[in-house]
């Protein structure tokens, strides 16, 4: 039987548990007497395709950079014929193959899963639902809430955005070769905010510049945004130092909310 060779530079781990294939299957949500379309991410040799193939309320797409699991997907799976691009998804225009929604499924290559969370959410409006495995620690890092260790940008991001489900936790030797990491599945579903109410470019930047410096409090870690609002606004000394005086810059980001970086954004726009 025609097998693929697992690549270390694809992040490449081969599903082989085929109850937990089934479970990721089922995880993705479809509203009764509706057809959800959804893009399957990396299918490589199709252990999850096929269950996702079973759900005829499921119409599937799939992209996949890697040439011999495309070779061995149209050969194991004729139906996928039409269905599969080959491609980078993190290069893929999706609206030239999406017109209105689509859901996102996947056991997303753990090395490039931040930057396929980052496509996602360029895409919010189009993408009511996610369900992924990823390595464990990034999904408890997404699901966390304020206040830990844990949470950081992926965490404020996405959770403006979507409500967050750890769904369950995937061990070792589900997959060929075996990652040195146990994963977990998780669910985004969109939730019904339709804008932050502040400047989304300047969000992203306060929220990543904060966290870029996590140890520090805001007041340090966000000085070039601070002093870029000073020069705007062509603040004296006293003026900067009342500002700065605010309680919220003694915190760390990791205390502050999606709506408490929402507040500080404004105040720094």
């Amino acid at each position: 039987m025609m097998e693929v060779r697992a690549k270390k530079a694809l992040g490449q781990h081969f599903l082989t548990d085929l109850s937990i294939a089934q479970r990721i299957a089922d995880a993705l949500t479809v509203p009764e007497g509706t057809t959800l379309p959804a893009l399957e991410v990396g299918p490589g040799m199709g252990v999850l395709t096929q269950y996702l193939l079973q759900r005829p309320e499921v119409d599937l797409k799939m992209v996949e950079i890697d040439t011999e699991s495309v070779n061995y997907l149209l050969v194991h799976f004729p139906q996928v014929q039409g269905r599969l691009m080959e491609a980078d998804f993190l290069k893929l225009k999706l609206e030239k193959f999406f017109s209105g929604q689509f859901a996102v499924i996947g056991n997303f290559p753990y090395n490039i899963s931040s930057q396929i969370f980052f496509k996602i959410l360029e895409y919010k409006e189009q993408v009511p639902q996610v369900v992924c495995m990823i390595q464990k620690e990034v999904a408890e890092r997404i699901a966390e809430k304020p206040g830990t260790k844990t949470y950081g940008i992926l965490s404020v991001l996405l959770q403006a955005w979507y409500d967050i489900e750890y769904l369950f936790t995937v061990g070792e030797g589900a997959f060929n070769p075996p990652p040195k990491v146990k994963s977990a599945v998780i669910r985004l579903v969109r939730n019904s905010r339709t804008c932050l109410g502040c400047d989304e470019a300047l969000f992203k930047t306060v929220v990543k510049t904060g966290f870029n410096q996590r140890r520090k409090t805001l007041r340090n870690s966000l000085k070039p945004l601070i002093r870029a609002k000073a020069d705007r606004c062509g603040w004296s000394e006293e003026e900067l130092t009342s500002f700065v005086a605010d309680p919220v810059f003694e915190l760390r980001p990791e205390r502050l909310s999606v709506e408490d970086f929402i507040e500080l954004t404004l105040k720094l726009a």
